[in-house]
């Protein structure tokens, strides 16, 4: 039995209750409470490289790194390097010195067979020497080149150096590098088709050249170098590669941190010489937590060491795999996390059919593999090249390590999955507030904009992280050149002067860090815009803070201002301006109450979407299982009742109708006889006398040649035959008649609820018709009577023919069908009829 609805409804509701947890616990993608559009915007100061040069004029600047050394920004691009004094803030936006360098080999690089367009010298690596010089790098024409300059005057100093490991071949291959200890760490491909992925340190008197392990993908599988950075013994390469760990998956890429010691001298003459003995590499985990996580995988950007909680930690930027769903993620990472994860176990694939498992601890040597000579487990050993050949060969085989490193927080910061463009850089202010008590992320995505995040550094934070502002950044009309190209390549951040550089390939466009004034005199909306720049004067103005600011002033990140009044009731000598629909500069705010109405997050529609398919599904099935019971029930019950199982047949009436037995038309104003209603029309009862003015011309009647013949009748096959005999038509409808001058209404009467039809003498002047039960006694009677046409016709009074007089001879002498012995008939049933033949017309002569 269907169960009933109040249990399939709560079945339902607890369905529900557990499915939207789970759906909503994927982090929403959240509105920004104002957007910044591009009319404002164009108005930045914005570089797009130097007037007199016609390279950069048709080719465009052709962005390559930034560099901020206070108080001057560095800006790398093809065949240049620009300086900009951010000590002198002007409206323009435009270097005070620069340097050239251009590529002497371009006839060489197109005989290698490449375009015009790639032959110049891409300026790839800029990074401070010392604190007077700078180390440059550039392509030159797909042969390598580095330089130093002095950062006061931009002046070279000293010659030439090859820059093969140094710098990539090719503007399109990803590179870092910094100095260390007086060492160049660089991490790059080494050859001309990009085939050798190496980090490589050089230009020390001290130390010797080091590199990674040639063609060895277990050591590196085809990476993108993002950031390089420096803490304690160690420097830290930051990239993203091909796992080798997940190959049966196809080429999935994972982000890697990997790590070498500065004081690392290589192996011993035996394994390992001139190569690190102490590099190691491990997994970023940045992932939304649940039964089965969720990853942003795709590495692409990576700051600097910030304190967050107080632990020193960096920020990265995560996107999805080039195959999936586009989102973007940030991610913090804890360095003391990845200490630890350097300290765990070692992963390791047995053959080459076998899963990567964890290396067990018995089987590890000592001094650990990845120590550095002279600190913790290997303090015995002066240098690297003393270290057992056991441990040498142990992390030439297992540089990776098991367990990834896990995100601060233990899921990301901020994540988007709604846009089809992914996040690709990021900026961060840690020390963001009067106080500096607040984390502001400014992060640069594929579409030109960038986005001002507040977020929480805590788990359980007071403080919610809010998209504070959306801002469109880049014009075409200022930075297209050939192409239009929106992809944000870089981030620098100057909080001393409250400006954000934001780089795209082809110009460089200065931002400030909020718009404060556009509230206006409206209290209300510069505090609900919960923007850690700006504070509210009692005196009535919005301003972005500033050191000089140092009391009579209010802000409120936290709480939103929702005490205060509507922006109407604010007048100040500046004006009265509601903050929440001010237009000015294209900043459009939008109110609490609105967002909220207008905002439903993706994964909530999800789960209403699978909640309402698992309802109708299960209605459906509840609906069509009560509707086959109550037909199970109803064909039941009426297999109980005799008489319903007996087929009832066809009447009388509505077979002679399908023949055109009834059917009567009419011709240049004449009415033709009315053809038979019924067989019983023609056959007058025995038990009546016979009507005196019936002619003796009945031979000629013309009704009799409507009546089946055994070869014109079919045999219309049926079944149960036996159990219609005795059921013939218990509902009969009346005759109708003409008479033979004119035209009768018809009668339509009743049928009778009796067992059997009676016909009867109408006010048509019908003989009155014989009892017949079934059609065998009907046809019957006309086999007994088809040898007296007179007793046919007895009973019809002033019946006459309506024929024409010249053909009066040819048609009386027709020949009367003869109708033979139904019973004996080798093709007769008791539903023998006129099946197909046509209607008579009994006014025209037959042939």
């Amino acid at each position: 039995m269907p169960p009933s609805c109040p249990a399939a409804a709560a079945l339902l509701l607890l369905l529900g209750r557990c499915l939207l947890p789970s759906a909503l616990s994927f982090p929403k993608d959240l509105a920004p409470l104002s957007t910044v559009d591009l009319p404002p915007t164009s108005l930045y100061p914005c570089f797009r490289g130097l007037a007199r040069d016609n390279d950069t004029a048709q080719l465009g600047l052709d962005f390559q790194r930034m560099l901020r050394l206070n108080p001057t920004l560095f800006i790398a691009a093809r065949d240049h390097v620009y300086a900009f004094d951010l000590s002198q803030a002007t409206k323009d936006f435009y270097p005070h010195r620069h340097l050239t360098w251009k590529t002497q080999d371009m006839k060489n690089c197109a005989m290698r067979g490449k375009l015009q367009d790639e032959c110049y010298n891409y300026i790839k690596v800029l990074v401070p020497k010392n604190d007077r010089t700078l180390f440059a790098c550039g392509t030159n024409s797909f042969n390598p080149m580095c330089r130093t300059y002095k950062i006061s005057s931009l002046e070279q100093e000293g010659e030439e150096l090859n820059g093969q490991a140094r710098c990539p071949f090719d503007a399109k291959q990803t590179n870092v590098a910094l100095f260390a200890d007086g060492n160049l760490y660089s991490a790059t491909v080494a050859d001309f088709q990009a085939s050798d992925a190496v980090i490589y340190r050089s230009l020390s008197e001290r130390s010797p050249v080091l590199r990674t392990i040639k063609y060895d993908s277990k050591w590196l599988r085809e990476p993108h170098f993002l950031h390089a950075l420096e803490y304690g013994n160690y420097v830290y390469f930051f990239f993203r590669e091909i796992s080798m760990e997940y190959t049966t998956l196809g080429r999935v890429i994972f982000s890697r941190v990997g790590r070498v010691c500065k004081n690392d001298m290589g192996g011993s003459p035996r394994v390992l010489e001139k190569y690190w003995t102490s590099f190691l590499k491990a997994r970023l985990n940045c992932s939304v937590p649940g039964d089965a996580f969720f990853y942003f995988d795709v590495l692409q950007a990576v700051t600097d060491v910030f304190q967050v909680n107080g632990r020193p930690a960096v920020f990265g930027v995560f996107a999805t795999q080039s195959n999936s769903i586009t989102g973007s993620a940030v991610c913090a990472f804890y360095l003391d996390d990845i200490e630890r994860v350097f300290s765990g176990k070692f992963k390791e694939q047995k053959n080459a059919d076998s899963a990567w498992t964890p290396v067990p601890e018995e089987k590890v040597p000592r001094p650990r593999p990845g120590s550095c000579a002279g600190v913790g487990q290997a303090a015995s050993y002066r240098t690297s090249n003393e270290f057992p050949d056991e441990t040498l060969a142990f992390i030439k085989s297992y540089p990776l390590l098991d367990e990834a490193v896990p995100s601060a927080t233990g899921r990301p910061w901020f994540t988007k999955t709604t846009s089809r463009y992914k996040l690709t850089q990021l900026a961060v202010d840690t020390a963001a507030g009067p106080r500096g008590n607040y984390t502001v992320l400014f992060l640069g995505s594929e579409d030109g904009k960038v986005l001002k995040v507040l977020t929480g550094t805590q788990e359980n934070s007071s403080v919610e992280t809010l998209l504070l502002e959306e801002i469109s950044v880049y014009s075409p009309a200022q930075c297209s050149v050939k192409r239009e190209d929106r992809r944000i390549v870089g981030l620098e951040l100057d909080k001393a002067r409250q400006a954000l550089y934001v780089a795209f390939s082809s110009c460089v466009v200065r931002v400030p860090l909020s718009r404060c004034d556009t509230h206006g005199s409206c209290g209300k909306s510069c505090l609900a815009s919960r923007d850690p720049y700006c504070v509210w004067l009692w005196t009535g103005a919005c301003v972005a803070f500033g050191q000089e600011i140092r009391a009579g002033f209010e802000q409120d990140v936290e709480n939103a201002a929702k005490q205060l009044g509507n922006c109407q009731d604010v007048v100040t000598s500046t004006g009265d301006r509601n903050g929440a629909s001010d237009s000015s500069y294209g900043v459009r705010q939008e109110s609490e109450g609105k967002d909220s109405s207008k905002t439903v997050h993706f994964t909530f529609l999800i789960g209403c979407v699978f909640v309402a398919f698992v309802l109708g599904a299960f209605f459906s099935g509840l609906f069509v299982s009560c509707y086959c019971s109550h037909m199970f029930q109803k064909a039941k019950h009426v297999s109980k009742d005799p008489e319903n199982t007996i087929q009832r047949p066809l009447s009388l009436r509505s077979l002679a109708k399908m023949n055109g037995l009834l059917d009567s038309q009419s011709k240049d104003g004449l009415t033709e006889a009315s053809s038979p209603k019924l067989y019983t029309t023609l056959l007058p009862s025995e038990k009546e006398p016979h009507n005196g003015t019936a002619k003796a011309g009945v031979k000629e009647h013309p009704e009799l040649s409507g009546l089946p013949t055994p070869e014109s009748t079919p045999e219309l096959p049926m079944k149960n035959m036996k159990a219609i005999r005795n059921q013939w038509e218990k509902n009969q409808n009346c005759n109708n008649a003409k008479e033979s001058q004119g035209k009768v209404p018809r009668c339509h009467g009743a049928a009778s609820n009796a067992e059997r039809v009676l016909v009867r003498h109408s006010q048509c002047y019908l003989p009155k018709g014989v009892e017949v039960t079934t059609l065998e006694e009907l046809l019957k009677h006309l086999h007994e009577a088809s040898g007296s046409p007179k007793k046919l016709l007895s009973g019809v009074p002033g019946h006459q023919p309506a024929i024409s007089p010249h053909a009066a001879v040819s048609f009386a002498n027709r020949v009367q069908p003869k109708i033979p012995d139904t019973e004996s008939a080798p093709y007769y049933s008791s539903s023998t009829l006129p099946r197909d033949s046509l209607p008579r017309r009994l006014d025209v002569p037959p042939d």
